[in-house]
């Protein structure tokens, strides 16, 4: 755990300090903040490869913290840590875009662990919420806009439009649809990728008058990274 650098986010001052000891124990440096607030203005003045983030903070929660940091594009790798254990509690700092979660009490040689492995990522771009041009994809509600306009899908169209917006400018073989959209006991037809993407493009262009899915000939389909507009 050398020179791996973590930002503690802890307002209970007794906890802080004990998960500090192991932390730096471990080889870790750590530095602490204890509101929201104070998190987000650490982890824009310097370079963390994880932080540790506590749900119940005295002004800004865990989960808006964590929804703040991905708005402004910081993917500083995060556990979430709290003492309540409601699923509920779980899915909403995950779709806030935490990368995992421990309950209190943990062992603190899990943390280290977990923290291990978070280091081991890359900071990547993991948006909780797709935007490509005017074009929205919420994974957590499961809802799809353009502008203010809501747009059903069936669960297909969602699988394969969600494969576009999550690398918008690239060109997708059929293939690589087939997997983000559909399992191994499906039997393939050869145009069923091609059949979804015109279904896709009645929905999110045509009423709006725009192009956004694009057909690369000999190769597949690609997502304008302006969203059509």
């Amino acid at each position: 755990m050398v020179q791996v650098r973590v930002l503690l986010v802890e307002d209970d001052r007794r906890m802080a300090a004990a998960m500090t000891r192991a932390m730096r124990g471990a080889g870790v440096v750590v530095d602490v903040a204890g509101t929201g607030d104070e998190a987000l203005w650490m982890v824009r003045a310097a370079s963390y490869d994880a932080m540790v983030l506590d749900l119940m903070l005295p002004d800004i929660d865990g989960v808006e913290t964590c929804r703040l940091l991905r708005r402004d594009g910081i993917w500083v790798p995060v556990i979430m840590v709290t003492a309540r254990d409601a699923i509920a509690d779980r899915v909403a700092g995950l779709d806030a875009g935490a990368d995992d979660y421990l309950t209190k009490p943990f062992s603190l040689a899990e943390l280290l662990a977990r923290l291990r492995a978070l280091a081991r990522r890359d900071p990547v771009e993991r948006p909780p919420v797709l935007v490509v041009g005017d074009l929205r994809l919420d994974p957590a509600a499961r809802a799809v806009t353009r502008g203010d306009a809501a747009i059903e899908l069936s669960a297909r169209e969602y699988a394969l439009l969600e494969a576009f917006m999550r690398r918008p400018g690239h060109v997708l073989s059929q293939l690589q649809l087939l997997d983000a959209a559909w399992d191994f006991a499906y039997e393939h037809r050869s145009n069923v990728v091609e059949v979804y993407v015109r279904y896709l493009r009645e929905k999110i262009d045509r009423p709006f008058g725009v192009r956004s899915l694009e057909t690369v000939r000999g190769i597949g389909y690609r997502l304008r990274v302006d969203g059509g507009r």
